[in-house]
C-alpha cells in the first residue's frame, strides 16, 4: 500500500501476510473468493482441487515435501464438513496445515444462514488449534498465531475461521511492521538437557545389543542426516516405522528396513524381528510407539531400557516407561552425537562386523523367500513383481506417494530406500483410502522438477478419481500405478482370517481406469503382461503424467503378521 492510500481489506491483508510466511501456493476452490483473489493478485498461485477432501491431503503432501506450511482454503458448510479427514491424517501425521475457512457473515451467526455450521466445534477435534476472527484490526495477531500453531512444537493442522463480511472490511497496515517468516518448519529447534543427553550416552555405550526405532518424527525435524550419522559413529543398527521409512538408506549394512506388522512368510521382518527381540536398548526416534508400528505392542522387549526422543512430551512415554529426551529430533540426535562422542564406543565398534553379518543375512533371505513372486511371469500380475521393477528405477530424486491399505504396504515392505533422506509418503496417520493421489499432487506442487509416482489400489483411488483432471489442469505431471485387483483386499483378508467369509462389499464392477484418465486428458496404459512393466515404468517417471493400470493378481496379499497363519497353513 502507498502512504496516500493505507487501507486495504481484510482478504489483500491476509494475502500480504501468507507472502511475508513464504506462502507460494493455496490448495483452494476460489473460496474464500476475497481472499483467493487478493492471493493471486500479488503471485500466490491457486491449486484448484475438485473436492475438500482431496484438498485438504494435496497440503498435507505439500508440506511433508516441502518443509513449508501447507495452506487449503474452503467454503463453509459442507466444504468445511470435507476438510475433516485430511486435517485428522495431518494431526496424527504431525504436518502442519493452515485452513483458511470462509464462516458465515458476523450478523448472520446463530440465525440459520445458509451453510452455517458450528466450524468451531467441527474443528476441534482434528486441529490442533481453530480460531475465528471478528475484529478487522486483529487478522495479523490471528494469521501469526495460525503459523505459530501449525509450525511450533509437534506440528500440525489449524483452522482459521474468516466470516465473509469481515474480509471486505477495510483495515489500516499496522503501526508497526511485521518482518518474521513462520512458514517453514519445524518453527523451534529444542533439546533436551546435557545431563540426560550424557545419561542417554553412557546407557547406550553400556549396552550389550541397542537398536533404533525411527519414526515420521524424523523426516518431519530434517533428521536423516544426524541419524545416519550416528547410526555410522555409534555401530548402532536402525529399524524405521512405516512412516520413518526412508529416514535411513536402507543399503547402509546397519539398516534393518520397516519392521512393525510386516513380519509374514515372505518378509524382511520375518527374519530380522531377532534383531529387536535381543535388544537390551531400544532408542526411539520421533515415534508414537503405534499399534501397527510396534504390531500391536509386542515387538519391544518388556525388559528392555527405552531411551524415546520425541518434540511431543506427552508421547515419550505413552505406551514404555522410558528416558525422556524431549526436543527436535536433527538438534537432539546432533546433540547426542557429541554426547557419545565424550564416551567409550569400544563395545559398539566391536559389535559391529557381527550385526552387519547378521543384518545383511536378513536381505538376503527376504531376496530368497520372495524371489518367486518378484520375478514371477504370471497373469495376473504379482504386486512383488511390480515393486522389483520400480526398484530398478528408484533414485533418492524419485518421492513415491503410496495411498492407505495395501498399497501402502506393498511400498514399505518391498521397495528398499536408495539413500538416507528418501521419501516415501503414506497416509498413516489415520491411515484413510483415497489419499494416494492427492498427497503424490501435492508433493509435485512443492518438488515441480523431480519426478513423483503414486501408487493406488482400485478401492482408494475410486475416491480420487476426479483429480485426474486436477492433476492434468494444473501441470502436474505425475506417474499413477493403479493396482486393479478388482476387490477391497484388506476388507475381504482381514474379515476372512476374524470371521470366516467376507461382506458382498468386497468385490467391484469392472472399471476400466486407463479410460477414465484418458477422458480427462491424461495419457494411460493397461498391463497385463509383467515384461511390459519396466517400459511403462520408466516411460511415466521420465515423461509424465501417465496412469498404468496393473491388473494385479487377487489372491496376493503384504506380509502382514494377521494373515501370518493363514499363509502358513496354505
Amino acid at each position: 500500500m502507498t502512504q496516500n492510500n493505507p487501507t486495504e481489506t481484510v482478504a489483500q491483508r491476509i494475502a500480504t501476510i501468507l507472502r511475508r510466511h513464504d506462502v507460494e501456493f493455496i490448495f483452494g476452490q476460489s473460496l474464500p473468493s476475497a481472499v483467493i483473489l487478493a492471493a493471486e493478485a500479488i503471485g500466490i498461485r491457486q491449486i484448484a482441487y475438485r473436492q475438500e477432501n482431496m484438498g485438504g491431503a494435496m497440503a498435507d503432501g505439500y508440506a511433508r515435501v516441502s518443509g513449508k506450511v501447507g495452506v487449503v482454503a474452503a467454503q463453509n458448510g459442507p466444504a468445511a464438513t470435507l476438510l475433516v479427514p485430511p486435517l485428522a491424517e495431518a494431526l496424527k501425521a504431525s504436518v502442519p496445515i493452515v485452513a483458511l475457512v470462509q464462516d458465515v457473515e458476523r450478523d448472520q451467526m446463530d440465525r440459520n444462514a445458509f451453510q452455517d455450521l458450528d466450524q468451531i466445534a467441527l474443528f476441534q477435534s482434528c486441529t490442533k488449534w481453530v480460531r475465528r476472527v471478528v475484529v478487522p484490526e486483529r487478522i495479523d495477531d490471528y494469521v501469526d498465531a495460525a503459523f505459530t500453531a501449525a509450525t511450533s512444537g509437534r506440528a500440525g493442522p489449524v483452522a482459521l475461521l474468516l466470516p465473509a463480511d469481515l474480509l471486505r472490511a477495510e483495515v489500516r497496515a499496522p503501526a508497526i511492521r511485521r518482518f518474521s517468516n513462520l512458514g517453514h518448519w519445524p518453527l523451534d529447534r529444542i533439546r533436551p538437557s546435557d545431563a540426560a543427553l550424557t545419561e542417554a550416552a553412557s546407557l547406550i555405550a553400556a549396552a550389550k545389543a541397542p537398536v533404533i526405532i525411527a519414526g515420521g518424527g524424523v523426516h518431519c525435524g530434517s533428521a536423516s542426516a544426524e541419524l545416519a550419522a550416528l547410526q555410522r559413529e555409534a555401530c548402532l543398527p536402525v529399524f524405521t516405522t512405516n512412516m520413518g521409512k526412508g529416514a535411513v538408506d536402507e543399503h547402509h549394512p546397519l539398516s534393518a528396513g520397516v519392521l512393525g506388522s510386516l513380519i509374514g512368510p515372505r518378509s524382511l521382518g520375518r527374519h530380522s524381528s531377532a534383531l529387536l527381540e535381543g535388544a537390551d536398548l531400544v532408542l526411539l526416534v520421533g515415534t508414537r510407539t503405534n499399534q501397527n508400528g510396534t504390531d500391536n505392542w509386542r515387538q519391544i522387549p518388556p525388559e528392555a531400557t527405552v531411551i524415546h526422543i520425541d518434540v511431543d512430551p506427552v508421547e515419550v512415554g505413552r505406551n514404555y516407561e522410558a528416558i525422556r529426551l524431549v526436543g527436535d529430533a536433527r538438534e537432539t540426535l546432533a546433540s547426542l552425537r557429541e554426547a557419545l562422542g565424550r564416551v567409550d564406543l569400544a563395545r559398539r565398534h566391536a559389535d559391529r562386523a557381527r550385526l552387519e553379518a547378521s543384518i545383511v543375512a536378513c536381505w538376503e533371505r527376504f531376496e530368497r523367500d520372495r524371489r518367486d513372486v518378484a520375478t514371477s511371469s504370471s497373469r495376473p500380475i504379482r504386486p512383488e513383481r511390480l515393486m522389483a521393477e520400480l526398484q530398478r528405477l528408484l533414485t533418492d530424486a524419485v518421492t513415491v506417494v503410496a495411498d492407505a491399505s495395501y498399497s501402502s504396504m506393498w511400498v514399505l515392505g518391498q521397495l528398499r530406500a536408495p539413500a538416507s533422506g528418501s521419501r516415501f509418503i503414506t497416509p498413516r496417520g489415520l491411515a484413510g483410502l483415497g489419499w494416494g493421489l492427492p498427497l503424490a499432487m501435492g508433493a509435485k506442487v512443492a518438488r515441480p522438477d523431480q519426478p513423483v509416482i503414486a501408487i493406488v489400489g482400485d478401492g482408494g483411488f475410486a475416491h480420487s478419481w476426479a483429480e485426474l483432471e486436477t492433476m492434468v489442469r494444473m501441470n502436474l505431471p505425475i506417474t499413477i500405478v493403479v493396482l486393479n485387483n478388482g476387490i477391497l483386499g484388506f476388507q475381504r483378508d482381514a474379515e476372512t482370517v476374524k470371521f470366516g467369509s467376507y461382506t458382498t462389499a468386497c468385490h467391484f464392477a469392472e472399471v476400466d481406469h486407463a479410460k477414465l484418465a484418458e477422458a480427462c486428458g491424461c495419457p494411460a496404459v493397461r498391463v497385463e503382461d509383467p515384461s511390459e512393466l519396466a517400459y511403462h515404468l520408466q516411460r511415466g517417471l521420465a515423461d509424465g503424467p501417465l496412469l498404468i493400470e496393473v491388473m494385479t493378481d487377487p489372491a496376493a496379499h503384504p506380509a502382514l503378521s494377521l494373515f501370518a497363519k493363514m499363509d502358513e497353513a496354505a
